[in-house]
C-alpha cells in the first residue's frame, strides 16, 4: 500500500503588493501594487461578483485581446505606467519585480506561484548542505530563481526565451542577489546534459507550459513530454536532501496525473503532497490556476 499524501488547497498569504480582487466573467480584476489591471481568465466561467459599474471604475489599464494569442493594453490615463515594481517577502526573504505590459496578456508574473516560493526558501533554510544546489526549469521571469537565491542557494536559471531571461537579470539586480546562472536553452536538453555530467542538485522546480518551443524550434507538449521530463530529472536529486516542485497550469491536468507522474518517476518518494492552486478573490471566489506535486527530504537530525 503506497503511503498517503496529503491533499491541499493552497492560495498565497500576506502579500501587500498582489490582491486578486473579483473574477467572472472570463476576466480579472487585479491589482498589482498601485495599478488595476482587468485581464482576460479562461477559467473563471462563473459571473462576476461584483458589477460591470464597479470594475470599470476602479481598474486603470484593460487588456483587448486581437487573436487568441496577442491584444493591446487600454489605458485610462495615457500616464499610467507600461512598466513597474512591487515586491515580495515572506519571513525568510524579500524580492523585488519588475512587472511590464506584453502583447500576450501577461505582466511578468503569475502570482499563485508564491506559495510555492514559500516552499522553497523553507526548503533551502532547512538543509545542511552550506549552499545547496537548486534548478529552476522553464524559469520564466526568475520569481523562483530569486527566492532559492536569497535563501542562500546556488541557483541555476534555465529557459527557453532570451527576452525573459533578460527580465529575470532585471529582476536580479532590483532584488540585490547576484550570481544566478542564467541558462538560455531548451530544458529537456540541458536536464539531459547534466546527467551526462553527473551533476545533482538539492532543489528542483519545473512549471513547464503546456505548449512550447525551445531556442533551436525544439517543441514542447505537455502530455507527450513530461513523463521524459520527470524520469530524468529526479536522477538529479541529490540522494540526501532534496526537494522537487512540480507545477502544471493546463485544464487537462489533475492533482492525481501529477501525482502519478512523480510517484512512477521516483517511487521512493517521501512526504509527497498534491493539490491545487488557486487565488482567493477579495470579492468572494476562488479562482483555480494549476496542480502541483512536491516532496521534501532533510537529513535526519
Amino acid at each position: 500500500m503506497s503511503e498517503i499524501t496529503t491533499i491541499q488547497l493552497l492560495t498565497p498569504q500576506h502579500w501587500k503588493d498582489y490582491e486578486l480582487i473579483d473574477c467572472g466573467n472570463f476576466e480579472k480584476l487585479e491589482r498589482f501594487g498601485d495599478l488595476i489591471l482587468i485581464r482576460p481568465e479562461p477559467q473563471a466561467v462563473w459571473p462576476k461578483t461584483l458589477g460591470d459599474a464597479e470594475w470599470n471604475s476602479r481598474h486603470h489599464i484593460k487588456f483587448k485581446g486581437r487573436s487568441a494569442t496577442s491584444g493591446e493594453w487600454l489605458k485610462k490615463n495615457s500616464k499610467a505606467a507600461d512598466r513597474w515594481h512591487i515586491e515580495y517577502k515572506n519571513k525568510d526573504v524579500e524580492i523585488k519585480l519588475r512587472l511590464g505590459l506584453t502583447s500576450f496578456k501577461h505582466v511578468g508574473i503569475f502570482p499563485e506561484q508564491a506559495v510555492n516560493w514559500d516552499y522553497i526558501s523553507e526548503s533551502v533554510k532547512s538543509f545542511e548542505t552550506p549552499q545547496p544546489k537548486v534548478l529552476n526549469l522553464f524559469a520564466y521571469t526568475g520569481g523562483a530563481s530569486l527566492i532559492a537565491k536569497a535563501a542562500g542557494a546556488d541557483t541555476t536559471h534555465v529557459d527557453s526565451i532570451k527576452q525573459v531571461v533578460t527580465w529575470a537579470n532585471e529582476n536580479q539586480e532590483l532584488s540585490g542577489v547576484d550570481n544566478i546562472r542564467w541558462v538560455v536553452e531548451d530544458a529537456l536538453k540541458f536536464v539531459k546534459r547534466e546527467l551526462k555530467r553527473g551533476n545533482k542538485y538539492n532543489g528542483i522546480i519545473l512549471d513547464p507550459p503546456a505548449y512550447g518551443h525551445g531556442p533551436k524550434g525544439e517543441k514542447w507538449k505537455l502530455e507527450d513530454h513530461i513523463m521524459e521530463m520527470m524520469q530524468d530529472v529526479v536522477q538529479l536529486l541529490d540522494p540526501e536532501e532534496h526537494f522537487l516542485i512540480l507545477n502544471t497550469y493546463s485544464l487537462g491536468f489533475s492533482s492525481v496525473i501529477v501525482e502519478n507522474l512523480i510517484r512512477t518517476s521516483f517511487p521512493q518518494v517521501a512526504n509527497l503532497e498534491i493539490g491545487e492552486l488557486y487565488l482567493q478573490a477579495t470579492a468572494g471566489p476562488k479562482l483555480p490556476l494549476g496542480v502541483f506535486g512536491k516532496f521534501r527530504k532533510t537529513k535526519k537530525k
